[in-house]
């Protein structure tokens, strides 16, 4: 039997029958096991007879494409849902789930991919909701804020429990994630595209975390797209597709290639564009653009750039540097406390949002939850958000819902969104297939200039391949693009003009030929300075 993804054979390193890591005399006691798990949903099977089997104190990832399965088998694990089919064993002791209580209990803690937290509460209060302790039938505050900083300085998470969450980096958030999972003494973590908002220093900072907590003999589920970080971080890897697992690899003697073909059935994907596109033509332009605040220093403070047709202008920067407001102010969703913006000849510096979207900016959201869709709602309404004053989406003052399901189901076939159908409700699809969506909506409108805020966070490299593709042929047709992302690959590669913003402001401009992304990330946190930049 040969490996999914490949020609024949089974590449050095790879194994099929999905019966995970070996188990010759020696290895460690398996810490979970999955056995035969299969789950159904009205119209899907999402999980078919997977197999898993993870050893204590390892690293074990879980790759797979948009779709494979792997968010529904870890929401099985973490008891968000039940199998219809199958055996859960924790430490060789077959085990059943009715709530994720019970298995936060059995000691699993799972760090999502969107974060599970209050904004308007400290981090303290976040990390103890729902396991407060208490003394005289109060918060006991002195025993949790001695607990967090015991935590907080043995992995390394910098956090302050005093600290809002709603003034943290998205970084700064996925630490109290984590510190939430360990303040509630979990031994199995898993940890749900755990680097995709970190920078190069911080995912060093992460592994090492990563190295301590197996060194006590804690075991981590790594979920992640990001094949070379997978082969560098994990013991062993589990490959999932289309529902069901297709093989594991040895990240030791096993390529990113060959974790590709076995994913997708292609070569990993290279977000590389060298030909420039760009034209004389101004798209977009901005002039000392500052976002005021209360207090404190600005979050954008007097930017200035300029956006050609044709052009990919990258902005790189740590989480909470001013990226969003940036964004935000761009798309009228912040006043200005100073400064203009320009869409090709037109001031737009007062126009409200809905006129910048007609006058041909498009937003592909940082946050796809939060700001690009409405997860309760069928995939041909959450076609038509932003657009619903143009067809496809009206047609004269009344929402066209032919017209709009019928492109709904043209996106889903060009851009390969995986949905029974457009009526099927948003919430319903993985993030990858969500985000294709919106991908689609935007490019659909061929938009002068298109925001694209994290375009590929969460998805596997077919969709990210795709994705780039898609920015790549809009370029090349004359569309202006400015790219805020986190990760540094995607940003040296597609960017034709890189600029690093640090505390609301650009502080560096790069040659995205030469930079590498640990010189990038060095002038991110500031620890090098805009000598020799271009």
């Amino acid at each position: 039997m040969a490996t999914a993804g490949t020609s024949g054979g089974t590449p050095a390193g790879l194994s099929t029958g999905g019966t995970g890591a070996g188990g010759a005399g020696g290895e460690a006691p398996l810490a979970v096991e999955l056995r035969g798990i299969t789950k159904r949903f009205p119209g899907v099977v999402a999980n078919r007879d997977i197999e898993l089997r993870v050893r204590r104190g390892e690293v074990h990832a879980i790759v797979g494409e948009n779709g494979a399965g792997k968010s529904t088998l870890m929401k099985t694990l973490y008891g968000e849902h039940r199998p219809d089919e199958g055996q859960i064993l924790l430490d060789g002791r077959e085990v059943s789930f009715r709530s994720p209580a019970d298995a936060i209990a059995a000691g699993i803690g799972m760090v999502h991919q969107h974060f599970m937290l209050a904004d308007n509460f400290t981090v303290l209060e976040n990390v103890v909701l729902g396991s407060e302790p208490t003394r005289g039938g109060r918060l006991d505050r002195a025993t949790a804020r001695r607990r967090i900083t015991e935590i907080s300085e043995r992995y390394g998470l910098g956090l302050r429990p005093d600290d809002l969450v709603e003034d943290l980096g998205v970084g700064d958030r996925q630490r109290v994630e984590i510190a939430k999972v360990l303040y509630r003494n979990a031994r199995t973590l898993i940890l749900d595209e755990p680097t995709a908002v970190l920078v190069p220093q911080e995912v060093d900072e992460l592994f090492g975390n990563l190295a301590e907590l197996k060194r006590e003999g804690l075991t981590v589920i790594f979920i992640s797209h990001k094949l070379d970080e997978v082969r560098r971080v994990a013991d062993a890897i589990t490959v999932i597709r289309r529902g069901t697992t297709v093989g594991t690899a040895d990240p030791r003697t096993t390529t990113a290639r060959q974790l590709a073909e076995m994913m997708v059935g292609a070569e990993l994907p290279s977000p590389e564009i060298r030909t420039s596109t760009v034209r004389e033509t101004p798209v977009l332009r901005l002039r000392e653009v500052t976002v005021g605040a209360p207090t404190g220093r600005p979050p954008v403070d007097a930017v200035s750039l300029t956006v050609r047709e044709g052009e990919v202008v990258g902005i790189a920067g740590v989480e909470g540097n001013g990226q969003a407001e940036l964004v935000d102010a761009v798309m009228g969703l912040r006043p200005l406390a100073a400064g203009t913006v320009h869409l090709g000849d037109d001031d737009i510096t007062t126009w409200s949002t809905r006129a910048r979207r007609e006058a041909g900016l498009g937003l592909i959201p940082e946050d796809r939850h939060r700001q690009g869709m409405l997860l309760d709602a069928p995939l041909w309404e959450n076609r038509i958000l932003g657009h619903q004053t143009r067809p496809p989406a009206v047609k004269g003052p009344f929402i066209d819902r032919r017209a709009a399901r019928a492109d709904t189901a043209r996106i889903m076939r060009d851009y390969d969104v995986r949905a029974p159908g457009p009526d099927t409700l948003a919430v319903a699809l993985s993030g990858g297939n969500q985000q294709k969506l919106i991908v689609g909506r935007e490019m659909s409108a061929r938009p002068r200039l298109l925001l694209a805020a994290h375009p590929t966070r969460g998805v596997d490299v077919g969709a990210q391949g795709a994705i780039w593709r898609l920015l790549e042929e809009a370029r090349a047709e004359g569309m202006g693009i400015l790219l805020i992302s986190a990760d540094l690959d995607e940003l040296i590669g597609l960017s034709d003009t890189l600029h690093v913003m640090l505390r609301g402001r650009l502080v560096a401009t790069l040659d995205p030929s030469v930079v590498t992304p640990e010189q990038l990330g060095g002038h991110m946190t500031g620890a090098q300075t805009a000598a020799g930049a271009a």
